[in-house]
C-alpha cells in the first residue's frame, strides 16, 4: 500500500538509535523517511526521480538527495555513516558494499526486496531484479551481524516472493559496550522484538 511503511521495516526500526541518522535508499516519495522522520530521526532521501522527493520537500527532518545511484558514482563521501540503512522493493548489487560500508558501529541495516519465484504472481519478474535463494545473506557476510532473514512468499500487502534481512555493523569488538534503547551497558543486545 502506497505511503505505508512495510512492515519488515517497523518491525526492526526499534534496532536504530533514537534519533539516529536514517539514509533511505531509492526513497520515491518516502513512505519511510516520513515514517522515520515523525519519529525524531533525521533522514537524507536518495532517489533519482526530483519529482518525487519534491513531495517531501517540506517536511521537518528530512533532506534530498537527487542522484542515479545505479548509472553514477556513489554519491556521499565516503566517510559519511548512518544509523539506519533502508531500502525496500529496489535492488542493485553493486551497492551492497557502500551500504555496508555507510553503517556507523552498531548501525541498522533493512533491507526487504522481490526475489527469485516472483515472475510467477507479478512484476519485477526480470532475474536481474530478483534475488537468489540466501543472496542477501551473501552480500553482508564478514561485514555484518545479522539480526533476522526471511526468503519466501508473502500474500500482503500483495502476493510477492521476498527476501528480506535485517543485519547489525557491530562495534570493533563483541567485548565493547554498546546500549541500545533501555537495554543496559555491556554486550550488545539486539531485541527481537520492539
Amino acid at each position: 500500500m502506497e505511503g505505508v511503511p512495510s512492515s519488515w521495516v517497523t518491525r526492526w526500526a526499534h534496532l536504530v538509535a533514537p534519533g539516529g541518522a536514517v539514509l533511505d535508499v531509492a526513497a520515491g516519495r518516502g513512505r519511510h523517511a516520513r515514517w522515520f522522520a515523525a519519529r525524531g530521526c533525521p533522514v537524507l532521501a536518495v532517489d533519482r526521480d526530483a519529482e518525487a522527493l519534491a513531495s517531501m520537500s517540506a517536511i521537518a527532518g528530512i533532506d534530498t538527495l537527487t542522484a542515479d545511484i545505479e548509472n553514477a558514482p556513489w554519491p556521499l563521501p565516503n566517510d559519511r555513516t548512518f544509523d539506519a540503512i533502508v531500502v525496500t522493493n529496489y535492488l542493485h548489487r553493486p551497492l551492497f558494499g557502500h551500504f555496508a560500508d555507510a553503517l556507523a558501529p552498531g548501525g541498522v541495516l533493512i533491507y526487504e526486496t522481490f526475489a527469485a519465484g516472483n515472475g510467477s504472481v507479478g512484476k519485477p519478474s526480470n532475474p536481474a531484479f530478483l534475488l537468489e535463494p540466501g543472496e542477501l545473506l551473501e552480500a553482508v557476510r564478514g561485514r555484518l551481524r545479522v539480526i533476522a532473514f526471511e526468503d519466501g512468499f508473502l500474500d500482503d500487502p500483495r502476493p510477492a516472493y521476498v527476501q528480506r534481512i535485517c543485519a547489525i555493523r557491530e562495534p570493533q569488538s563483541a567485548e565493547n559496550t554498546l546500549t541500545i534503547g533501555n537495554t543496559p551497558s555491556g554486550p550488545p543486545r539486539y531485541a527481537l522484538t520492539g
